[in-house]
């Protein structure tokens, strides 16, 4: 059970680096803190928020010169929805949960809303910098999903409904975009993987349909390449939330080592 009384406070949004390159990796769904005004309406316990976040996300790029972590929980404020959706109000909103004790007032919408519109405004000020600098520009838009939702003793999602690694698309213009997508699907397919192949498809557990990778292609549309990219939860137990750090190396050595693919694969674009 995890002690949530470190994860609240108003102090950390988000967090970024800027470096010489290219290619920026983000972990919108990393965090789990909740400002300390709506933690105690939580009805949620911070286990079960965990099992729907993207934990160790962050880990994933650490290596990367350019990145974007955001520190809140997507259950204060998911960045990956469209602005009126973007708090889950309602059960169907957040996979049947029930987040809220009691429905939020407008004051306290209103502030979560205002983080979406300043972290959006922040990305897209980041983002003009990259492409001042360099023109076009990949941005690895790290997600992953949970494949056992029947339970920590159920059955797996069948792996033709759940690869390893989901590549989301359909927000980009994918012929513009092919030689930078199809390189990476294939770099990471190749990839050696704690000694095995992993299994990496296009569009079929998520689409790529997320707030972030839409917005990138709506006001970067032809300059910025934004990749939803879904790692399967193989790199830590989804009920328990224990990491397993080899696999978590393993993933981050992978990102790292896909910079300078990308980067030549970019260069045939712009």
């Amino acid at each position: 059970m995890l002690d949530d009384s470190e994860f609240t406070g108003d102090h950390v949004w988000w967090m970024t680096s800027r470096g010489p390159s290219r290619i920026v990796g983000t972990a919108i769904h990393n965090g789990h803190a909740v400002r300390g005004a709506l933690a105690s309406r939580m009805a949620l316990d911070g286990d079960a928020r965990l099992r729907e976040e993207d934990p160790f996300t962050a880990e994933t790029i650490h290596d990367l010169a350019n990145r974007i972590v955001f520190q809140r929980s997507r259950f204060e404020i998911d960045l990956n929805r469209a602005r009126d959706a973007a708090v889950y109000q309602r059960p169907e909103q957040a996979w049947g949960l029930n987040v809220w004790r009691e429905p939020l007032s407008a004051t306290e919408l209103a502030e979560s809303l205002a983080l979406h519109d300043a972290y959006y405004s922040m990305l897209e000020s980041y983002l003009r910098d990259v492409e001042a600098q360099y023109g076009a520009f990949v941005v690895l838009d790290i997600h992953s999903y949970n494949h056992r939702r029947g339970g920590a003793s159920g059955a797996p999602t069948q792996a033709v409904e759940a690869p390893d690694i989901n590549i989301g698309t359909i927000s980009m213009d994918r012929t513009r975009w092919a030689p930078v997508v199809d390189t990476f699907m294939d770099f990471c397919a190749d990839y050696d993987f704690l000694g095995r192949r992993l299994d990496v498809r296009e569009n079929v557990a998520f689409q790529g349909r997320g707030e972030q990778t839409r917005f990138i292609h709506e006001r970067f549309p032809e300059s910025g390449c934004a990749i939803a990219i879904e790692f399967k939860k193989i790199f830590m137990d989804e009920w328990t939330g224990v990491p397993d750090w080899q696999a978590i190396s393993a993933l981050r050595s992978l990102i790292a080592a896909s910079v300078p693919v990308l980067e030549s694969a970019l260069r045939e674009v712009a």
